[in-house]
């Protein structure tokens, strides 16, 4: 029988740096076991969209795995041709992990590769599509406002570094949440679910599309998003005071904020978010753009996980 073959994309500068570090721990395995692979590392940013798109160029089945962060899985799902003929497996670096989360991804690298070499299980997952300053996939979220501005800032944070080597990167995005909160300025947003008429929302922190519960760190936002269901849980936090978002953010973690009012929650297949001036953009916590349109809606086509 012929053995699986993968295709490793690494982002070495993952965590500061310490994508490297792990993958210099994985490669014996590998060799031990003689794993037929071929191997990329990202030079830069946008290098593992091109990566993905020059290997899945063939029209072929492949076995993607990333090495990385949930920015470097967003960049590989916009860059594979046909997501359909495409297995994703993952082995998380990066700090906030919102991607592992939902889907009980093994965390620790050793793990995390073993259960790619040896899978559990393989299911398909949705893929979102966002059109702003381009057209992006994503695996997680995508959204506009105070999230994307927490995920500008939290990308430039001096202490991301120091907190990633003491194994705390995720507060980097708490701390820079608590700052932003009160820096940013609040939007009116019309919000079209699917083609029904538009929702008007005021004195609006952010809305975001996402695909699956978490964002941020470990913020579940969405706690009823699924990652298979073909939809889209939009959420659009408006009308607060400050403090009160403040209160309600830690119980964001739980899943709990959702029982407050100012805290909407719909379901759909797609949306557009417009905003009266121009905000920060995200993609599976990458900025992409500011501007004052955000349209996501879910591909047609899914593509496969290797999960536990």
């Amino acid at each position: 029988m012929q053995k699986m073959k993968y295709t490793f994309i690494i982002n070495p500068k993952a965590r500061s740096g310490k994508g490297g570090i792990i993958w210099n721990m994985l490669k014996p395995e590998l060799k031990k076991r003689r794993i037929n692979c071929d191997i990329f590392f990202t030079e830069y940013e946008g290098h593992a969209m091109k990566i993905a798109a020059d290997v899945t160029l063939d029209g072929e089945e492949h076995t993607l795995i990333v090495l990385g962060g949930d920015g470097s899985v967003g960049e590989v799902l916009s860059g594979i041709r046909d997501c359909s003929k495409v297995t994703l497996g993952f082995i998380p670096t990066g700090s906030g992990n919102d991607f592992s989360r939902e889907l009980k991804l093994p965390v620790k690298p050793a793990e995390a590769l073993e259960n790619i070499l040896e899978p559990g299980r393989i299911v398909p997952m949705d893929v979102g599509i966002v059109k702003s300053g381009g057209t992006y996939r994503f695996a997680v979220s995508t959204g506009i406002g105070f999230d994307a501005s927490v995920c500008h800032y939290a990308e430039k944070s001096r202490m991301k570094m120091f907190l990633n080597r003491i194994h705390l990167g995720s507060l980097v995005y708490l701390g820079t949440a608590l700052k932003r909160l009160f820096a940013d300025p609040l939007y009116e947003a019309d919000v079209w679910l699917d083609d029904n008429e538009p929702l008007h929302f005021q004195k609006v922190y952010f809305a975001a599309a996402m695909n699956q519960p978490y964002e941020g760190g470990g913020f579940r936002f969405c706690p009823d998003a699924k990652p298979d269901d073909g939809l889209l849980d939009v959420i659009v936090v408006s009308g607060l005071p400050r403090l009160k978002v403040l209160c309600l953010l830690p119980t964001a973690f739980l899943g709990k904020h959702v029982r407050f009012q100012g805290i909407d929650i719909y379901k759909c297949k797609k949306v557009r978010i417009e905003t009266n001036e121009k905000a920060a953009i995200h993609t599976d916590g990458q900025p992409i753009a500011v501007e004052n349109v955000l349209e996501a809606e879910i591909s047609r086509k899914q593509i496969r996980v290797i999960v536990s």
